[in-house]
């Protein structure tokens, strides 16, 4: 693992501001992320934590404010394949009539783009062999190779996140942003999505999460940055998730999300 050195960031954001329909959410959110470390994002509902990701992701463009990646514009490195990106359960279709390989496939068309243009023509099965095996892997990481064909409205919600969870290392990124990797699943699951995180945090990716688990984030993350609509504290799990800490972060919360 990477040494914690607040100069060598894998995202850096600068006097960032974000709003909708003109209501503020984000003001002057300035914050590194550690390069090869796990950090943890912390805040109440409705804090912008969400938002944030957006705005990393690109769906979302912020009213001013500097975002890099490796001390260069973050769209170059999101074009490149650098960033993968976890949504929320709620931000896929469910009752959409896809497989759980087909899913975990899609991770791999920013990819598929850089292929032969005749390859790119061709159904998803006779796709570069390559593919299949980031795939093939990504499931296996996260114990779903055998529902490989099961439609995804069929899963628990356990099993929905470990397949977001593939889809996201299916692109074999530097860097993953995952949205609430550990909102409403099993304890199985849980802890098997915190151990493949660790896995690839000790590979030298950059892990950025947002979570609400606070014994997850205090055993296994490097970094938390506390954040209520600006941030409010960044630094140690064992100094930033202490209890005056959070109640300090509360003090002001939105009352909704």
């Amino acid at each position: 693992m990477m040494a914690n050195n607040a100069e060598s960031g894998a995202i850096a954001v600068s006097g960032l501001y974000a709003a909708y329909q003109r209501q503020p959410v984000l003001s002057n959110i300035s914050v590194r992320f550690p390069k090869g470390q796990w950090t943890a994002i912390v805040g109440p509902n409705g804090a912008g934590k969400s938002t944030l990701f957006h705005v990393l992701t690109g769906s979302m463009k912020a009213l001013r404010g500097e975002v890099t990646a490796f001390g260069e514009p973050i769209a170059k490195h999101r074009r490149a394949g650098r960033i993968a990106y976890m949504a929320q359960r709620d931000a896929i279709e469910w009752d959409f009539p896809i497989s759980v390989w087909e899913t975990v496939m899609t991770g791999r068309f920013g990819h598929i783009r850089h292929d032969a243009w005749w390859r790119r023509l061709l159904p998803l099965r006779f796709t570069h062999p390559r593919h299949a095996r980031a795939v093939t892997e990504a499931l296996d990481a996260v114990d779903m190779l055998a529902f490989s064909h099961r439609p995804i409205g069929a899963l628990s919600g356990g099993q929905k996140k470990r397949v977001l969870l593939a889809r996201a290392l299916a692109q074999q990124a530097d860097t993953l942003l995952l949205d609430e990797p550990l909102a409403g699943v099993d304890p199985p699951s849980e802890q098997l999505i915190l151990a493949v995180l660790a896995k690839q945090r000790s590979a030298g990716r950059t892990v950025i999460m947002v979570t609400h688990d606070m014994p997850g984030a205090r055993r296994f993350v490097d970094h938390v940055v506390l954040i209520n609509r600006t941030i409010r504290g960044e630094g140690s799990p064992e100094e930033m998730l202490s209890d005056a800490k959070l109640a300090e972060l509360a003090v002001g919360a939105p009352s909704e999300s």
